[in-house]
């Protein structure tokens, strides 16, 4: 059960790019709050292994709601040599979602390409 007074959770994020089959290092991510306003929390980069070097949201900034992950790919697949259009069909992919539980791990990868992508919740 969630004590509401000491969140546990966190959250993490990776990047696979799977037009290239590798992890998409140098993306740059960033972390919105959706309330009655967009709050921006945080902005980092991918590291070498697509991931970002700690928690995006840790236990201290942890809250129930919805929240907006801004991955920005368009500059990452031309400097692998893709041949885009301008503008790209995707610049940012958004993947909005909520955080229902402040005591687990929420872990929200994105699988792109420069014409598709997935996510799902991970572990």
């Amino acid at each position: 059960m969630s004590n509401p007074q000491s969140p546990q959770g966190y959250l993490t994020t990776h990047v696979l790019d799977t037009a290239n089959g590798c992890p998409g290092e140098g993306i740059p991510v960033a972390l919105y709050r959706l309330g009655e306003s967009r709050e921006l929390l945080v902005e980092t980069v991918t590291n070498n292994d697509g991931r970002c070097d700690q928690p995006i949201l840790n236990k201290d900034d942890f809250a129930i709601g919805k929240y907006e992950l801004v991955f920005s790919i368009a500059d990452y697949f031309k400097g692998k040599g893709a041949n885009l259009p301008e503008p790209a069909f995707l610049d940012d992919v958004v993947l909005r979602f909520a955080i229902a539980e402040i005591d687990q791990h929420y872990h929200v990868p994105l699988l792109v390409s420069p014409y598709s992508y997935s996510t799902y919740r991970g572990s």
